[in-house]
């Protein structure tokens, strides 16, 4: 036994019934009955329906018809478009067209105000390039592998709110033996130094230029460099900015790699394979997705300005570098040799800012190297959706630089300098760094 509904029945035939007749006709004569009804009666009620049973839905119930738009506002808004006024366009004749194209990005050396004073150390005269005023307060940069003191810090010293910073701070850029533009090919019989003997060489370089204590601002190769001679010479760096920085020996991966680069710049010069390698040291992944433009340039560099046999011994020192002894931990009395008393700690005293990319292929070296500082002193940054921090994203890093700046005690607030007393401000201009707080004095 079955049951059909019979609800359905009506449902069916209300929505329908109504709509056979019209089906016989073709689709234009549909539309010419509804539309060509509505032309020809220009009072019909708006509630009826056009087509036979189509409802039509007013503002409240079904069957309210909807309402007339009152007469006053079919007036006002004739009104409104009776005043406005049509403009008419004016031919213009093309005369010719001058392409525009953007400014290509180059490495230029010899900028105004940067002078290149070369310094003689135990292995051989020294590079130093000096940009700005001697009588301020010095920042020391050393760069990475690959690279000098002008790609690695001329687009990041330029930038705009850096260049307000930096015109009150003296920079000195330290250029490894022979890896300055248009350096000479080292000779044969050249010991190239090895990291620990590059730290050294920056002894010879503040003595030269009568500096007591710096700034250190270091990337990958030159933090490592840095971190080396802070741990040496603690009184002579007054604080430390390393970016990228590996505090470890090389792995049996990367010393694979490096020595076969070193052997191919010796004998077949920049090859592809080198290149490849150092776009992914200094890019890390995903270099020509993320900024196409800026890996043209440093691709080009590569190619052609880096003298491949001086980069080669540059390689050679760096894969060979020995692990930071610096350590978190307190060393016991039984770990030193008989009469010697052993130190606090292990770790740089100096106050240190620890930057890395978030795309950077170093990530995990710097979070190694922030577990070995000391963490009342020290800060770990990872600035996101880059590698090359001072290239890619340099308003991040100016901004970090100069609240860092600003923690040691430069570029503080005008009302503080007002309120300063004369014996506890340096002699140098702004900025200056007080001794001692003047509100307690």
């Amino acid at each position: 036994m079955s049951y059909r509904s019979l609800a359905a029945d009506r449902v069916y035939k209300a929505t329908t019934d109504d709509l056979q007749p019209e089906r016989k006709n073709s689709v234009s004569t549909v539309f010419k009955k509804a539309f060509g009804t509505l032309s020809s009666s220009p009072r019909r009620r708006l509630s009826e329906p056009l087509m036979s049973g189509v409802t039509v839905i007013g503002t409240g119930n079904i069957n309210t018809p909807l309402r007339k738009m009152p007469t006053s506002a079919i007036s006002e808004e004739a009104s409104l478009l009776s005043g406005m006024r049509s403009e008419t366009l004016e031919e213009v004749e093309l005369t010719g067209v001058r392409p525009s194209l953007p400014a290509v990005r180059t490495f230029t050396r010899g900028n105004t105000g940067v002078e290149e004073v070369y310094v003689d150390t135990d292995n051989g005269p020294l590079c130093v390039a000096v940009q700005g005023d001697r009588s301020k307060p010095p920042i020391l940069t050393y760069h990475d592998l690959g690279l000098n003191y002008v790609t690695s810090f001329q687009t990041f010293f330029n930038y705009c709110e850096m260049r307000t910073l930096m015109s009150n701070f003296c920079v000195y850029h330290v250029n490894a033996p022979g890896q300055e533009e248009g350096a000479a090919p080292l000779s044969d019989d050249y010991v190239f130094p090895s990291m620990d003997e590059l730290a050294n060489q920056l002894d010879h370089v503040l003595r030269y230029f009568g500096l007591e204590s710096v700034v250190g601002l270091g990337v990958g190769a030159g933090g490592n460099i840095l971190a080396r001679f802070a741990y040496r010479q603690p009184t002579k760096v007054e604080a430390l900015c390393l970016i990228n920085v590996v505090p470890t020996t090389a792995g049996w991966i990367e010393y694979g790699y490096q020595k076969l680069n070193a052997r191919y710049l010796k004998s077949k010069g920049m090859t592809q394979g080198v290149m490849d390698y150092l776009m992914w040291h200094h890019f890390g992944k995903g270099t020509e997705e993320r900024n196409h433009d800026l890996a043209r340039v440093y691709r080009e560099y590569f190619e052609h300005s880096v003298h491949p046999g001086n980069l080669a011994a540059f390689i050679d020192s760096y894969v060979k570098r020995t692990d930071l002894p610096i350590s978190r931990s307190t060393p016991t009395v039984e770990s030193f040799p008989a009469g010697r008393r052993p130190s606090m700690t292990t770790t740089l005293q100096m106050p240190i800012i620890n930057v890395c990319g978030a795309l950077s292929p170093h990530q995990e070296d710097t979070v190694i190297l922030n577990s070995r500082l000391d963490p009342t002193k020290s800060s770990w940054m990872k600035v996101s959706d880059c590698s090359m921090v001072l290239e890619e994203v340099p308003q991040k890093m100016c901004e970090a630089l100069r609240l860092f700046l600003q923690g040691l005690g430069y570029v503080i607030s005008k009302s503080i300098k007002q309120s300063a007393s004369k014996d506890s401000v340096r002699s140098s201009p702004w900025p200056f760094r007080i001794t001692e707080n003047p509100l307690t004095a």
